[in-house]
């Protein structure tokens, strides 16, 4: 198995980036979320997991350890496969699944396209004591904050805004007005996009 590829970026989309290394262009499969870490770079270092089947050799990279940490948590519970769990980092970054995971925020989870109740309750009661143990000794901080930007940020997406253009923006009116609910957030953000 891969730990990471390193290389030239020879071509990258929201879902993909085609990455030469040594002359072989490696396709890898990639979520919103790396992309837009990746956006405008030349050359990168990325973490991969491949996945083996009968019919089909695929490579899915993450810019760091801790979304391919989250990525390997997901694909971990039953009827959640790795398209569907790079939908979900594609959603929402890996610090808001392991905050939704850990908070028991089904609705959240259910925004996500794909996501349906039972599999989100799933994902909760398989995952919840697994996600606090995740890398970096990082301990889940959470606040109502990073609950109402994650379910408006999960809504603008959905809407088909760009995710980075959208995280700035609710960042910023955050600063500004702390005491929004979601709905005022989002409003406030469609007022800016």
């Amino acid at each position: 198995m891969y730990e990471y590829l390193k290389g030239e970026i020879k071509e990258i989309s929201p879902a993909h980036i085609i990455l030469d290394n040594q002359g072989i262009g490696y396709f890898i499969n990639i979520s919103v979320n790396t992309y837009s870490k990746l956006s405008g770079k030349e050359n990168c270092l990325i973490f991969i997991y491949e996945v083996i089947r009968e019919d089909s050799h695929q490579l899915f990279g993450f810019f760091d350890k801790k979304e391919r940490d989250i990525f390997l948590l997901l694909i971990s519970v039953s009827g959640v496969g790795a398209n569907t769990a790079r939908v979900m980092l594609s959603s929402l970054s890996p610090d808001e699944i392991q905050s939704a995971i850990f908070l028991n925020n089904i609705v959240l989870l259910k925004s996500i396209k794909g996501i349906g109740a039972k599999t989100a309750e799933r994902i909760v009661l398989d995952l919840r004591d697994k996600v606090g143990k995740l890398t970096d000794g990082d301990q889940i901080v959470v606040n109502l904050d990073n609950t109402i930007k994650g379910e408006a940020l999960s809504a603008l997406v959905m809407l088909g805004f760009p995710k980075a253009k959208v995280d700035k923006i609710i960042n910023e009116i955050l600063k500004e007005k702390k005491d929004l609910t979601v709905e005022g957030l989002i409003k406030e953000s469609l007022k800016r996009i």
